[in-house]
């Protein structure tokens, strides 16, 4: 075990709940009408809490036991054999276990901003549960747990994809899924309400990018210089999309929001996520300055040319961001382009089907639609009893 390493993976492990409770939570929550605002919040926050249960019972074997190419078996179940003395590398096994966990607690609340405002709770917690085990869990073992993606003798493609820290596992995956769920739901009944609360938007996304230096650097799985690397190149990307998200916005319609800037940050942060173990500060310039006008040009893409309401853009921001910088390894060549367009394919199939067989077996168990009237009067008090505000009108 190294001393260095370890501390260094307990805070990034911090760093990357902090991402989602109270990060994503304030993101989105921000983003959505005042009487829907705690319904996000209980949606993200009873995420955290059910994800991290069943990755204790089985996610965390399905994506990193020593199973086969497929997944990784149930031996690890409820932490089966490992003890505080297990290593993984250079850390505890138990920390890396808590580590990936928190990986496995944001992936799914990123598809919580597509479907606000209008899903049942109880499908949103049937739903996020059978998802993370049988769609996510083993994309991260065919990529991060040595199985169908990660180049080992019975990959299918000798070299690996290169996706340092989610680009495909987290992002691509997310990204699909809320498309899915989107299309499933159908469109808000009213669409026209402005977010309610721009600065609540502005503190999650802070907050969500300072989480984001544990994401990247601590994928390093080390206190070395390649997570310095990822970190700064992580800032870097986050930074440069901010500023052409803005500019680009002005451009368009004569004045650079908030909101939207810092839906750039979030576009930087996800197009940087699978390269920044691999790329320099120049390059994550790059990749951040495209990532603030293609996933803001995707926005409009989703919602005018599909006609899919995914609400708060998770498709366009994180699954187009995410599959932008697997990309563009390939073009900067710190990756193979058959790997690279391959494990796009290979996962972005896998995603889509497996997901459209959870929606339908979900909605069979629990409405995945609020009534017309729970809808009007908003989720906070219709399904918990509760209000953010005292609303007057």
């Amino acid at each position: 075990m190294n001393g260095a390493d370890t501390a260094w993976i307990i805070v990034a492990t911090a760093l990357v709940l902090f991402m989602t409770l109270p990060g994503l939570a304030l993101f989105y929550g921000g983003l959505v009408r005042a009487r829907n605002v705690l319904s996000v919040f209980m949606q993200c926050f009873s995420i955290a809490c059910l994800m991290s249960i069943l990755w204790l019972v089985a996610g965390y074997s399905i994506a990193f036991g020593d199973g086969n190419a497929y997944w990784g078996g149930l031996g690890k179940s409820f932490l089966n054999g490992i003890d505080s003395e297990t290593l993984s590398g250079t850390i505890p096994e138990v920390l890396f276990f808590a580590f990936q966990m928190t990986f496995a607690i944001i992936t799914p609340a990123l598809i919580v901003g597509a479907y606000v405002e209008r899903i049942g709770y109880g499908f949103v917690l049937l739903f996020s549960s059978l998802w993370m085990l049988i769609c996510y869990a083993p994309v991260a073992h065919w990529i991060w747990g040595g199985g169908l993606l990660a180049g080992a003798e019975w990959s299918l493609f000798s070299e690996g994809v290169n996706d340092f820290a989610g680009g495909i596992v987290v992002h691509q995956t997310a990204g699909l899924a809320a498309l899915v769920v989107a299309v499933f739901l159908g469109a808000r009944s009213d669409k026209s309400k402005p977010p309610h609360n721009p600065g609540m938007v502005m503190i999650g996304a802070a907050m969500l990018w300072v989480g984001w230096f544990g994401f990247n650097g601590g994928s390093q799985l080390a206190a070395d210089g390649g997570a310095a690397m990822a970190l700064t190149v992580t800032h870097i990307s986050a930074a440069m999309a901010s500023l052409t998200w803005a500019l680009w916005e002005r451009i368009r319609y004569g004045k650079s929001s908030l909101v939207g800037m810092v839906t750039g940050t979030i576009a930087g942060l996800a197009s940087i996520t699978p390269a920044s173990g691999s790329v320099g500060p120049v390059e994550a310039m790059i990749i951040g300055a495209v990532a603030g006008v293609m996933c803001q040009e995707m926005c409009s893409v989703v919602k005018n040319a599909l006609k899919i309401d995914d609400t708060l853009d998770v498709f366009a921001v994180h699954g187009v961001g995410g599959m932008f910088g697997i990309i563009m390894l390939a073009v900067f060549g710190h990756a193979g382009w058959t790997a690279q367009l391959g494990g796009l394919l290979v996962v972005g199939v896998w995603t889509i089907v497996v997901t459209v067989i959870i929606v339908l077996v979900a909605k069979t168990i629990f409405p995945i639609r609020v009534s017309q009237e729970d809808e009007t009067t908003g989720l906070d008090l219709t399904s918990h009893g509760e209000r953010g505000y005292e609303l007057t009108s």
